[in-house]
């Protein structure tokens, strides 16, 4: 007995059907726009802005406002500091995190310092901290502790807490660690010591291309964040950042990795390479072209742009 033979496709059966695929699908995935390679190298462009809950300058909550200056940035990562998730009403309850990565179509992964019960049964925990927005997929997500000096107890001593956000992003198949941080304000800058110490030491532990994106409420010369720059590079905008209104200080930052240590390779769950027996190389390069710190008062602090390139070690 033959098979039966399908109707043939009409032309307006084909239209209906992607119609209604159209429909359904889901919404599309951020992607990252095309920009000239340079020396065979990925270009990447990345940014640091400390968001001040929401609130430009002149103290007023518009986070339409700060859409569109994230938007203007055109950056493939941003680190964000000073973010709200249901915290209070300065920033009317909101998960900011969230809210800007779904407007600006990126992934988020958020890093919260403080997470409180609730004021209410049932409603979202009460949350501050930093994130990483990414039009790369984030591959893998940590929230590192270290030392700080807590403003939500009235005799706080330093301990360790949460808050120093890392992210795995893939750049072209190559893992790019990418970190945000927010160090201490305060005058002393005993705190800031033990953080920058901390810091490295977590760095340490990754290989491959790595960029630091903070604000860390110190300037490129400070006595404190001297052993940051003897692994990282400051791409040194040459321009101030706070306060935004007119900026007199630099103490946001994008820093990237000098180089890699080690020959570390991906590795199999048993110890073999999962491309078939070859080991893949993880190491590589990452260098800044050009950085700048664009003027803008939807935020108490001016963000920094970076334009890198990202190169597998040996190009």
């Amino acid at each position: 007995m033959s098979p039966r033979r399908r109707p043939p496709h009409t032309p307006q059966l084909l239209l209906a059907a992607a119609l209604l695929g159209a429909l359904l699908a889901p919404p599309a995935a951020a992607v990252t726009p095309y920009r000239p390679s340079s020396g065979g190298g990925v270009p990447l462009r990345v940014a640091t802005y400390n968001i001040h809950a929401g609130a430009g300058s002149d103290g007023v909550f518009d986070l339409d406002r700060q859409t569109a200056e994230l938007r203007s940035l055109d950056a493939d990562v941003i680190g964000l500091q000073e973010v709200d998730r249901h915290w209070g009403a300065r920033s009317a309850w909101r998960d900011l995190a969230g809210e800007l990565a779904r407007r600006l179509r990126m992934h988020v992964s958020f890093a919260p310092i403080y997470s409180l019960d609730p004021a209410r049964p049932g409603a979202p925990r009460a949350e501050y901290g930093v994130a990483v927005l990414s039009r790369h997929r984030i591959v893998s997500a940590e929230n590192h502790e270290i030392t700080r000096l807590s403003t939500q107890h009235p005799n706080p001593v330093p301990a360790p807490a949460p808050g120093f956000g890392e992210v795995v992003v893939r750049v072209r198949g190559l893992p790019v660690h990418v970190y945000v941080t927010h160090l201490d304000y305060r005058p002393n800058p005993a705190v800031r010591v033990a953080q920058v110490a901390d810091t490295r030491r977590i760095m340490a532990e990754d290989r491959g291309p790595k960029i630091l994106l903070g604000d860390l409420n110190a300037e490129p010369a400070a006595p404190e964040l001297a052993p940051l720059w003897r692994e990282l590079t400051d791409a040194d905008p040459a321009a101030p950042t706070f306060p935004a209104q007119d900026p007199v200080k630099r103490i946001d930052f994008v820093a990237v990795s000098k180089g890699d240590r080690g020959d570390r390779t991906d590795q199999g769950d048993h110890g073999g390479s999962p491309y078939g027996g070859r080991e893949a190389p993880v190491r590589g390069t990452i260098t800044v072209r050009k950085a700048w710190v664009p003027e803008s008062v939807a935020s108490d602090h001016r963000p920094v742009v970076a334009d890198l390139v990202v190169r597998p070690r040996g190009r």
